[in-house]
């Protein structure tokens, strides 16, 4: 992954270049994109230079007759380099991608470093699903622009168990798996295990049919029961992204071995920091405590804060039964009402858990300030820790507020000193990702009876502050560490990509026709502008629709073995250490930093790569996870409300209608244009519609007032009515 540069200049400065000069400078902005289409005009921006659109077209042209670039329509060129590897040209390659299914069994193969993905007929499937490693063959079709191709082999498939509903006959059984997916699974009737018909059920394909039409054959492995209850659609969920509902029998059966006790020789090897004042903050209803902080002012009136995390690694020895399932499964997934955990209860609720009034082995990065607030001393190494008080975020807001209770004085100096590094961090460039976390407070069933959004405040952002204190810390040491013999130590950075700069130019012309003046010039500008969205949303709810589509345009934070620094968080350094009970990441990042403490020791940068990637798409199946079980609980939720009128806004314009985020609970539904009073053509930008015959116009973020017509859990949907079909 390489970062884009941009060229530094004073904000409006522009040159005129020599036609030598402007090729040179075209032709080095294709290559720091090769995937980018330019136009003269947009070419004139990016470079910022005078030269008129006649002469930059002259310039491609001449630098497409030298081969370095093509043409492609409405006068857009793209690298030669790029055009080459997004097209197969003549014969069959084999190439390797990931399989992204469609409902009606056909797919498309995305292979790193093509442009265009691969397109599979249904009969070219050889058994591939969604999500599965595969290999191909690829053609160019005769005639045609779109490479299609078959599969040859899978090569690894990216789940085992799935979900769905079986229907029961007197030959067969067969498991219809739920959408999107339309795979149907054939069970032997005789082995059941106790299922009944259109019950809910999960199965595991043990083989293929022969023949043509190659259909599944599965084992079930779990029967959940009755369709519609909460509890197993929770459970569904969770399935279906690939996450076990229970622990091997053998990763338990390690965990229950650990010992409780902390031998005196293990203390005796670490700095120990008990009786240095310590707390933890965390959610009301947590129960995995992974940080805590320390506060202690030292003699020379210099302020020592410590960032205390859970030594997971201590337990969790490399390549164990524990170690090979807590990397498999990368990351402790949060839905609505339940936690799968990547860790067992043992380890993530006992022995990790850094709880009140009890010894601890942690890993620490204390961090010495000055009377100016200046970081003049850093100390990274193993502690054991005993924290005095445990507060909920709740509980820690009500001491910062009012000045009295456990800590008010340490929290004062926290609070002051992480509003520091907050300025800091956005005066260097960092995004403010804010955005409203959808909340629910659910009955002794699990039901929910009110959806809020949760408020941020500085108790929340005071230990976000100091993790990512640490986290950038941690990096920019191992970092600088291999810096000593002229040779990198590979690592598991955190790293975040400069956003696309056709959807920001897009977001900017949208915000320009709802007043809002964007500058994306450079990617510091970009990020300022983002800020300056933020600031305005709070002023003016309409302009919230804003938010949503600026991290639509940013990149995927993700980790991997080649650093290329935090764009939204401008740090050229950092990583994820403060949560190894919950992310895998961390816990690659502990070994390697404990290793790195004294000597130099370096990991298969290879093998990290692979872990990496795979602790990335894991987190990526969480989160779909969460959101799937936040839609799931908003349509319960909604079901109880049908008939009723709620004000919104439009979120989102589809196909079939037109998408409406209702205000306070951020529950979302579809108006369909079937229900409306005249036919709505569609903007090419999916940002407005027009009335056909009014030609009235409605636009992303306009408010509009809606009835719930109707609920369907089951597609995780919400149908709504416009009322009168007037904006508010």
């Amino acid at each position: 992954m390489t970062k884009k540069k941009y060229p530094k200049r004073g904000h409006g400065e522009t040159r005129k270049l020599s036609a030598k000069e402007l090729q040179k400078d075209i032709l080095l902005l294709f290559q720091k994109d090769p995937k980018k289409r330019l136009n003269p005009k947009q070419i004139a921006n990016k470079l910022r230079i005078d030269n008129n659109k006649d002469s930059i077209l002259y310039a491609c042209e001449e630098l497409a007759k030298l081969g370095y670039l093509v043409q492609l329509e409405d006068f857009k060129y793209k690298l030669r380099g790029a055009a080459a590897s997004s097209n197969l040209g003549p014969g069959r390659k084999v190439l390797e991608g990931t399989m992204d299914m469609t409902r009606t069994g056909a797919g498309y193969v995305s292979v790193e470093g093509r442009e265009n993905d691969i397109f599979i007929a249904s009969k070219n499937m050889n058994t591939a699903l969604h999500g599965d490693k595969v290999r191909i063959k690829a053609w160019l079709p005769r005639g045609r622009n779109r490479p299609e191709g078959e599969v040859t082999e899978v090569l690894a498939r990216a789940r085992e168990h799935f979900v769905g509903t079986i229907w029961i006959y007197p030959r067969y059984a067969v498991v219809v798996v739920d959408p999107p997916s339309s795979l149907e699974i054939l069970v032997d009737p005789s082995k059941l295990m106790g299922a009944k018909d259109e019950e809910r059920v999960v199965v595991k394909i043990e083989s293929w049919t022969t023949g043509q039409h190659r259909q599944p054959m599965g084992v079930l492995t779990y029967v959940l029961g009755k369709a519609g209850t909460h509890d197993i659609e929770m459970k569904g969920i969770l399935i279906n992204n690939g996450f076990n509902l229970e622990f091997p029998p053998e990763v338990i059966k390690e965990a229950e071995a650990l010992g409780t006790e902390i031998p005196e020789v293990e203390i005796a090897i670490r700095r120990d920091m008990r009786k240095t004042p310590t707390f933890t903050i965390d959610p009301e209803n947590a129960r995995d405590f992974d940080d805590a902080l320390s506060f202690l002012y030292l003699p020379n009136g210099n302020l020592e804060v410590g960032v205390h995390i859970a030594d997971v690694t201590h337990y969790v020895h490399e390549n164990t039964t524990l170690d090979k399932e807590a990397l498999a499964r990368s990351t402790s997934v949060y839905l609505v009402d339940r936690v799968c955990p990547m860790l067992p209860e043992k380890l993530s609720n006992e022995l990790c858990s850094l709880r009140p009034n009890e010894d601890k082995l942690t890993f620490s990065a204390v961090f010495t300030f000055d009377a100016h607030d200046k970081i003049v001393e850093r100390w990274f190494g193993k502690t054991v820790i005993h924290s005095d008080r445990r507060f909920s975020y709740e509980e820690a807001q009500a001491v910062l507020d009012s000045g009295e209770g456990d800590f008010a004085k340490e929290l004062k100096v926290l609070n002051a000193l992480a509003h520091k590094l907050r300025k800091e961090r956005f005066k260097k460039g960092a995004i403010n990702f804010e955005s409203e976390e959808v909340r629910f407070r659910l009955d002794d069933n699990g039901v929910p009876i009110e959806v809020f959004t949760k408020e941020r405040k500085d108790a929340h952002m005071l230990i976000e502050d100091f993790m990512l204190l640490a986290n950038k810390e941690v990096a920019t040491f191992v970092s600088n560490k291999g810096t000593q013999d002229g040779a990198e130590i590979p690592f598991v950075y955190r790293v975040h990509d400069e956003p696309n700069t056709d959807k920001v130019e897009e977001l900017a012309r949208f915000a320009r026709q709802m007043g809002v003046e964007m500058n994306v010039t450079t990617p510091k500008d970009i990020a300022n502008s983002f800020n300056k969205l933020a600031a305005l949303a709070e002023e003016n709810e309409a302009l919230s629709i804003l938010g949503p589509i600026a991290i639509r345009t940013m990149a995927k934070a993700e980790y991997s073995s080649d650093n290329i620094g935090h764009y939204g968080l401008a740090f050229d350094f950092y990583s994820h250490f403060t949560s190894p009970i919950r992310r895998y990441s961390d816990v690659l990042a502990h070994r390697i930093l404990f290793d790195n403490l004294k000597a130099i020791h370096r990991v298969n940068k290879e093998k990290l790569e692979e872990m990496c990637k795979h602790v990335s798409k894991q987190e990526r199946r969480a989160a779909d996870a969460e959101r799937e079980s936040i839609k799931y609980k908003q349509v319960e939720f909604m079901s109880k409300h049908l008939g009723e009128v709620f004000p919104g806004f439009i979120s989102g314009i589809g196909d079939r209608g037109i998408f409406i985020e209702l205000r306070g609970n951020r529950c979302e539904g579809m108006v369909s244009f079937e229900t409306m009073n005249e036919p709505f053509e569609i903007d090419p930008g999916r940002l407005r519609i027009r009335g056909t015959y009014s030609k009235k116009e409605y636009t992303m973020g306009q408010e509009i007032q809606v009835r719930i017509a109707s609920t369907n859990l089951q597609r995780r949907q919400i149908e709504m009515v416009w009322v009168e079909g007037e904006a508010v």
